[in-house]
């Protein structure tokens, strides 16, 4: 759980007391180059935010927002605001592409683990969004350009939950933009479809099923592959929905999977495989194709085995959570 402490002074004219919240979302509808408006007290809002990295003064509503992690870019663009400035935009639309078209005039600014600052601050931004664990060496530096926020979302208290993790921050977020209304009413959305997905399931007499999450790729010509644990943000919409989770760590894992090869499956080859490749690089067709351990496996030989698409990102925010849901429950039920 990202832990931040919001400090609201009011500073408009008038002499307003000032005011404590904990972080609750909010967000604003902006363009790429102008971001959000509020009213007129809002916009003299000053929120001071404690975070892993130091404490971020906030004045008003941001209008120019540089996002150098995904998962916020998502839940700004499920608040209808626009980022001016994203990281890595390209592999965005490939392996996340939730509301991809909404950043054809967003700046690219670099990879999320080295944004390129000139690049950042030639786009005059009034608010850097990022998390600790990649910018923990360039803070000072981006912090000169613009107030930057820095979630924690694998530290110890997040990965306990990382779906409560995920809400809290879209709720932060919303907060800041000004948004909170909006915030709601994309979580309450999102509550619809796994209801709407674990009816499904039911009807289809495949609620309660068991089922495993990975994601794969190619390393140095082998087959590298995580298995999603039970506090991870995937794995708790599978159990939102109705599913089990099959995989078990016998510790916390605190990115939410375990580092995994194709003989780990022996202990779950009765679950439903559902996983996310690439189209380019689907190591279960070329890999593993003729691997003795992965053919012997009941669901892959049952054809209960099914690609998500690669573009179906497990560290989503809210709009990736509805993907998945549906994703999943149409795989399980056709």
């Amino acid at each position: 759980m990202v832990m931040l402490s919001v400090m609201l002074g009011l500073t408009a004219c008038g002499g307003n007391t000032a005011n404590t919240a904990n972080t609750s979302g909010t967000t604003n509808e902006s363009n790429a180059g102008n971001a959000n408006t509020g009213n007129a007290q809002v916009s003299e809002e000053v929120k001071r935010i404690k975070h892993p990295l130091g404490t971020t003064e906030i004045k008003g509503i941001p209008q120019r927002i540089v996002v150098l992690e995904w998962s916020y870019v998502e839940d700004l663009l499920a608040l209808g605001v626009k980022p001016v400035g994203v990281a890595d935009i390209e592999n965005y639309k490939v392996w996340v592409n939730v509301k991809s078209g909404e950043l054809a005039e967003a700046t690219d600014v670099g990879t999320r683990q080295e944004p390129n600052l000139e690049t950042i601050m030639s786009l005059k931004p009034d608010l850097i969004i990022t998390d600790d664990f990649r910018v923990a060496q360039s803070y000072d530096k981006l912090s000169e350009i613009a107030p930057t926020l820095v979630f924690a979302p694998y530290s110890e208290e997040a990965a306990k939950d990382q779906y409560a993790d995920m809400e809290n921050a879209f709720r932060t977020l919303a907060d800041i933009v000004g948004k909170t209304a909006e915030a709601e009413q994309v979580l309450d959305d999102v509550q619809k479809t796994y209801d709407e997905a674990k009816t499904k399931l039911e009807a289809a007499g495949k609620a309660g099923q068991e089922i495993v999450l990975s994601q794969a790729w190619s390393n140095q010509n082998a087959a590298a592959m995580r298995l999603f644990t039970d506090n991870s943000y995937a794995v708790k919409i599978m159990e939102k929905i109705g599913l089990k989770n099959g995989w078990k760590s016998d510790k916390l894992e605190s990115y939410g999977f375990s580092d995994a090869t194709v003989e780990s499956l022996t202990k779950v080859k009765q679950a439903n495989f559902l996983y996310v490749v690439q189209d380019d690089d689907n190591v279960f067709e070329t890999k593993l194709k003729d691997n003795a351990v992965w053919k012997g496996l009941d669901f892959v030989k049952e054809n209960r085995a099914y690609a998500l698409g690669g573009d179906t990102w497990l560290f989503g925010g809210p709009l990736t959570a509805q993907l998945l849901a549906e994703r999943a429950v149409n795989l399980l039920t056709k």
